[in-house]
């Protein structure tokens, strides 16, 4: 894919990486939309994201070597560092392998946790109109 292509549907971006990439970030995905009826992909900064409304809950990205997996929170990377341990653990994110066997349970815990955290988020504010 070069780096001016824009991708429009999680299945083209799924379609713009090699069959592994795409068998796992596929059942990554549809592991992720298990947790939660309401929860939707759709394609932000020309990647996959899971959302729930207008709140991002869990972002997926393929590179060369490994595919990287954001949960949107450092509090959520934070409380789940220990089972993460398996895996290169960032700020915001961790790494796993191209070919890695989902963890369900992990992956479902994860999304419950960002989700839990969404509710209790205070409700944004309008923006004000500048004055002029």
């Amino acid at each position: 894919m070069s780096a001016a292509a824009r991708l429009l549907t999680v299945d083209a971006y799924l379609g713009s990486v090699d069959s592994v990439k795409a068998r796992t970030l596929r059942s990554i995905i549809r592991t992720i939309l298990s947790a939660s009826e309401e929860l939707e992909g759709v394609i932000a900064w020309n990647v996959p994201q899971i959302r729930l409304g207008r709140h991002y809950v869990f972002g997926l990205c393929a590179y060369k070597n490994h595919l990287t997996l954001a949960p949107w929170s450092a509090h959520v990377i934070d409380t789940f560092r220990p089972r993460l341990s398996p895996f290169v653990v960032r700020k915001n994110c961790f790494l796993v392998p191209v070919d890695w066997q989902p963890d369900a349970p992990l992956l479902i815990d994860l999304v419950k946790a960002r989700l839990a955290e969404l509710d209790e988020s205070p409700a944004p504010r309008p923006r004000r109109k500048s004055a002029r």
